[in-house]
């Protein structure tokens, strides 16, 4: 085995274990500022610079994606606008409710929180799911950005913050802040083992989308069953209120839902480079889609 063979097959393990240690030491520094000063949090600061910087990240690789297809600039801008559109006033609707208390228990006849997790993936999910020009994206786009966005789950480390602190029953916060955390840890991991084209990667990769969905669906059942509210069944020592309060009301109302769509295009994408071969380049998308 040569020199420069031996360095492709460590390379992509080495620069995923030190993707791994930098992500969980930023991680670590973050949760102990917050931590020690529980006014970062609490200011929405936080909250207002990453719903904006994921968002930026979202309408870019979504842009970058089409120009990487075969279609004309006013299909893909088409495309893009009409993504990007629904998705910025849906998001703009969320912030709105959520710094004007609308989802706060009590405030209304309906329990909006849950609403708002489980109505943009029921509306949402079948329309990129079946769409053929987010299928032509996909194809012309690269598997490991659809992994590695979805870093920013680390910050769900805000529950384990907000346990450590007294403020959010651990029987949901442990759960909920543990799975994020681990999930956005491996997402660059997985993300480079996927660039590398190592065997087993694209397995890694929908490991990890599922893993990310079942964290969810344990989040959101116990946020649910702990949460004042028509759902609740258990009454923690401590109110688990703050997912229905600003600005943690914005992880289970907006990150959660675009959380979740984004494992199912990682999905779709990864079954369609199994099924096509994965090698595709942008002439070929129209035939595949």
């Amino acid at each position: 085995m040569t020199a420069a063979v031996l360095q492709a097959e460590i390379g992509p393990t080495r620069n995923g274990w030190r993707a791994l240690l930098w992500i969980a030491l930023a991680t670590a520094l973050w949760a102990t500022l917050n931590y020690a000063v529980p006014a970062i949090a609490a200011s929405g600061v936080p909250t207002v610079t990453a719903r904006v910087f994921i968002h930026v990240l979202i309408a870019l690789g979504l842009w970058l994606g089409l120009e990487r297809t075969a279609l004309t600039p006013s299909q893909r801008r088409n495309v893009w606008l009409g993504i990007m559109i629904p998705f910025t006033l849906w998001l703009a609707l969320i912030w709105g409710a959520a710094i004007n208390n609308a989802f706060r228990a009590g405030n209304s006849p309906v329990p909006l929180v849950p609403l708002a997790i489980l109505l943009p993936v029921i509306i949402g999910a079948p329309i990129l799911l079946r769409s053929r020009r987010v299928g032509q994206v996909l194809d012309a786009m690269p598997a490991s950005w659809l992994v590695a966005l979805q870093v920013y789950r680390v910050l769900g480390s805000t529950f384990l913050v907000a346990w450590a602190l007294g403020t959010t029953p651990g029987l949901f916060a442990l759960p909920a802040g543990i799975g994020d955390v681990i999930t956005g840890l491996l997402a660059l991991p997985a993300a480079l083992l996927l660039m590398s084209g190592e065997s087993g990667a694209r397995r890694a990769a929908i490991a990890w989308n599922i893993f990310g969905l079942l964290d969810f669906t344990i989040a959101v059942g116990i946020g649910l069953s702990t949460a004042p509210g028509p759902f609740q069944l258990i009454v923690p020592s401590i109110p688990n209120t703050a997912t229905t309060l600003y600005p943690t009301v914005m992880i289970p109302a907006f990150a959660v839902p675009t959380s979740i769509l984004l494992h199912a295009l990682s999905l779709r994408q990864l079954r369609r480079r199994a099924r096509h071969g994965s090698r595709i380049t942008p002439a070929e998308v129209p035939a595949l889609a």
